[in-house]
């Protein structure tokens, strides 16, 4: 699956980076470099909605612990057998995900649908938008890291969204040449709200001499810990609820001595485990790459790529457990 996966993303990845390169002037951030810069329907049963402001943390008495709060209430996202589905793309275009096809507002009920599936008596669902806000480039760009970041203002309408909708948002990150820290730290404003986590792509994590499209990217084990340290310390200093930090993975050596990943406070760690093939395939990945030991386990589904496409029910048995499941 991974030889398969590795052709097909090669053609797929060019087919969309020549879209977005047509829009890379357009969605270049110009805010700066530093930490700071950088770029209502109906409920469904058993899926998450809009919480109260109270819900999302209102204001203290004076000298008390501020409590801020996830969108399903609580601090933490894997309690009460709780079962999280993504929509993933870009904003503006569907080159690369579902969630691009339309306003978060539009595919918002979308989500919802395809969450219901997963949706149980006894495992509530929580929607997630997973919007790529570093987007790997075929070309160098302004700094030469064959990355560049969408608009702020896009991504302050889905935290917006996030919030009218109890969805939560997870910032996907592809550095093309860059590092994931120093991409993650110009995430930082959107990073300390706290319905926001951060997914990490190594995928398109570059070489020095590599370009996106034309190679598959790779993060050693010391990356993630540095991307987690500084999360961790994120999330304690601004005293919020637990952040989602999520590492997409298909073949073995994407993600190289996974054994060295380390569990940090504040932080959920996921594997998600991506590729598009037969179900057959899927399966044969998920159990070659799959390190629950480490890691909560998500997985991919594609609605064009995959044939056939695996219902709920597919992924509700897989084994190890699955927690997560993003649809592109």
């Amino acid at each position: 699956m991974a030889t398969d996966r590795s052709r097909a993303v090669l053609g797929a990845a060019a087919l969309a980076l020549v879209v977005l390169l047509g829009v890379a002037v357009l969605t270049r951030v110009l805010d700066g470099d530093g930490e700071d810069g950088g770029g209502e329907p109906a409920a469904r049963p058993g899926v998450s909605e809009a919480t109260s402001s109270t819900d999302r943390g209102a204001a203290s008495p004076p000298g008390a612990r501020r409590v801020l709060r996830l969108p399903s209430g609580g601090q933490h996202h894997f309690t009460k057998n709780r079962f999280l589905v993504a929509y993933y793309g870009t904003a503006g275009t569907d080159a690369l995900g579902v969630l691009g096809e339309g306003t978060p507002a539009r595919v918002h009920p979308r989500l919802l649908r395809a969450a219901r599936d997963f949706a149980g008596p006894d495992r509530p669902v929580q929607p997630v938008y997973e919007l790529i806000v570093t987007v790997a480039d075929a070309t160098p760009g302004r700094d030469g890291d064959y990355s560049h970041d969408i608009a702020r203002a896009s991504v302050q309408r889905y935290i917006d969204a996030a919030h009218r909708h109890g969805a939560l948002l997870l910032l996907d990150i592809q550095p093309g040449r860059s590092d994931f820290l120093t991409v993650a730290k110009r995430w930082k404003w959107a990073l300390q709200d706290p319905y926001v986590g951060l997914a990490l792509d190594p995928e398109w994590r570059m070489g020095p001499r590599e370009v996106p499209g034309r190679t598959i990217g790779s993060v050693d084990a010391t990356e993630v810990n540095e991307v987690s340290s500084w999360l961790s310390g994120v999330v304690e200093r601004q005293q919020l609820p637990e952040k989602l930090l999520v590492v997409h993975q298909f073949r073995t050596d994407m993600l190289t001595r996974p054994r060295l990943v380390k569990q940090r406070e504040g932080l959920a760690l996921v594997q998600h485990v991506d590729g598009f093939g037969t179900p057959g395939q899927k399966r044969a990945t998920y159990g070659t790459v799959a390190r629950p030991g480490t890691f909560t386990m998500g997985f991919k589904l594609f609605y064009d790529e995959d044939r056939p496409r695996m219902s709920a029910r597919d992924v509700l048995a897989l084994d190890p457990q699955v927690r997560f499941v993003s649809f592109q």
